[in-house]
C-alpha cells in the first residue's frame, strides 16, 4: 500500500500549534491551533515578525539565537522541549512549550524554523502556586 501523506494538511489539523518562519523571522505558516493559542488568525499572522508573540524583554536574546541559527544551520536546542513566556493577541502572558527544527533548502542552507507549540500556561501557573505553597510551609517549620 503506497499512501502519500499531505504534510501541509497534517500541520493544519494538528492539535498543537505549528508556526513556521522564514530566515528573517517572518511568519510563513500558522495553523488553527496557533490561532487558538495566540489569538491571531492566520491572515493576521502571515508575513508578520515573531515579535508579535515574543515578550519585549526577551526579543533581543531571541533574535541573537535566531540569527545565529540561520547563519550556522544549527540550533543548540535540537529536540529539547523549550518552555518560554509568550504573548497572546489580547496582551495576556502565556507560557508555551515547544520544539524547533531548522528547515533547509536543497543546498543545506537554513531558510527557516518550524516550531510545534503547546500552551503550557495552566501547568506553569499550577507549578508556580505549588512551589510558593511549599516555600510557605517550609518557612513555618
Amino acid at each position: 500500500m503506497n499512501t502519500q501523506i499531505d504534510f501541509e494538511q497534517l500541520a493544519h489539523v494538528m492539535g498543537d500549534g505549528v508556526v513556521i518562519s522564514d530566515a528573517s523571522g517572518k511568519i510563513v505558516f500558522w495553523n488553527q491551533a496557533a490561532e487558538r493559542i495566540f489569538g491571531y488568525s492566520a491572515s493576521e499572522a502571515m508575513g508578520k515578525s515573531l515579535d508579535m508573540i515574543t515578550p519585549e524583554r526577551f526579543r533581543e536574546r531571541h533574535w541573537e539565537g535566531y540569527t545565529k541559527s540561520m547563519q550556522t544551520g544549527i540550533t543548540r536546542y535540537g529536540s529539547t522541549l523549550l518552555n518560554v513566556p509568550a504573548l497572546h493577541k489580547e496582551g495576556k502572558a502565556l507560557s508555551i512549550a515547544f520544539t524547533v527544527a531548522i528547515l533547509t533548502n536543497n543546498d543545506g542552507m537554513a531558510q527557516g524554523i518550524a516550531a510545534v507549540v503547546r500552551d503550557d500556561t495552566e501547568r506553569f501557573l499550577t507549578d508556580r502556586t505549588m512551589k510558593m505553597r511549599i516555600a510557605e510551609l517550609e518557612a513555618k517549620t
